[in-house]
């Protein structure tokens, strides 16, 4: 038999003295966490109007959505409504994109870092991202065009838009590019990662994709900042485009240069193949799963796998 008893004065006793070591912690803590020093607080100098609001831009993005494809997230079908619905979106739009704009050009970014951008006017490129809104839902309609063209597991186009990873990685890639061409700091890196963290595809807002883009599966996609890819380009789950090395400036630091690949029209890239260092794959190409490419590739080539190879090792020996 287990005596299941307790002494209630000393559980009462203990619990006492942790409470008391619990609160020298805590008042321990805040102390230092509370200490301000010339390395800390960073962006009450660099962003003197506050940083920008990640709820703001998920809401940007939301309210995106039922831009490009209104018939599928509004219930109603009448046409005036619709319209009703897209110029009240619109302004939303407007609202949120002026007031994130204005609060990241306040703020300091290595890649944007002009004297000019501190005065542009966050007013004007609200308006003008509003004007490329119709060229950015053409852009990614031939996306979804791409996908019914390759993959037979597609039902139809509202099958791709719900449930394909790859059109939510590419609205908000898309998105992303225009405010990176922009200049508009921050804030297409955060919408090119809430894409990554919840997609698993990785675009850099830099990168230049061309029209009819069809990523399938999708899983651990890399594309680097300064890849550049054709129109009618396909690439499968895994597919790296990276740079295979880095130059340094004079402090130590890495530049930011052209490091990534091009990949010309009409090439597919199958899975987990890694096209490294700022080569050419030249259109009309395949790029066959599982091989490293460091080297530029000329058009109508076909690039597979050497032939495979088995070997014993003993006593520890290996590749």
């Amino acid at each position: 038999m287990h005596d299941y008893s307790y002494d209630v004065n000393f559980v009462w006793k203990k619990n006492t003295e942790l409470e008391t070591k619990l609160k020298e912690i805590l008042s321990n803590v805040v102390t230092r966490l509370s200490e301000i020093n010339k390395n800390e607080l960073l962006h009450t100098r660099e962003c003197p109007k506050g940083l920008p609001s990640l709820l703001n831009i998920q809401k940007t993005i939301k309210i995106l959505w039922q831009l490009i494809f209104p018939d599928l997230y509004n219930q109603s079908t009448k046409m005036i409504n619709t319209d009703y619905r897209v110029g009240y979106k619109c302004e939303m739009l407007f609202e949120l994109l002026q007031k994130e704009i204005a609060v990241g050009l306040g703020c300091n970014s290595s890649h944007f870092n002009e004297e000019s951008r501190v005065n542009d006017n966050p007013y004007k490129k609200a308006t003008e991202i509003i004007e490329y809104l119709p060229e950015l839902k053409r852009k990614l309609y031939t996306d979804i065009s791409a996908i019914m063209r390759k993959d037979p597991a597609a039902g139809n186009e509202i099958e791709i838009i719900l449930c394909y990873p790859v059109i939510k990685a590419m609205l908000h890639y898309r998105f992303a590019h225009l405010l990176f061409e922009m200049k508009i700091p921050f804030l297409p890196r955060i919408i090119s990662e809430l894409a990554h963290s919840e997609t698993g595809v990785d675009i850099h807002p830099g990168a230049k994709i061309d029209d009819y883009f069809a990523i399938d599966h999708g899983t651990g996609v890399v594309i680097g900042e300064t890849s550049v890819i054709g129109k009618n380009v396909t690439i499968y789950q895994g597919v790296t485009l990276g740079a295979k090395s880095f130059s340094y400036d004079d402090q130590g630091l890495p530049l930011n240069i052209a490091r990534h690949p091009i990949i010309e029209d009409n090439v597919t890239i199958y899975s987990n193949a890694s096209i490294l260092g700022r080569i050419t794959i030249g259109h009309d190409s395949i790029i066959g799963g599982n091989v490293w490419v460091t080297e530029d590739v000329k058009p109508y080539s076909r690039i597979i796998q050497g032939m495979t190879r088995s070997e014993n090792f003993t006593d520890g020996a290996g590749i």
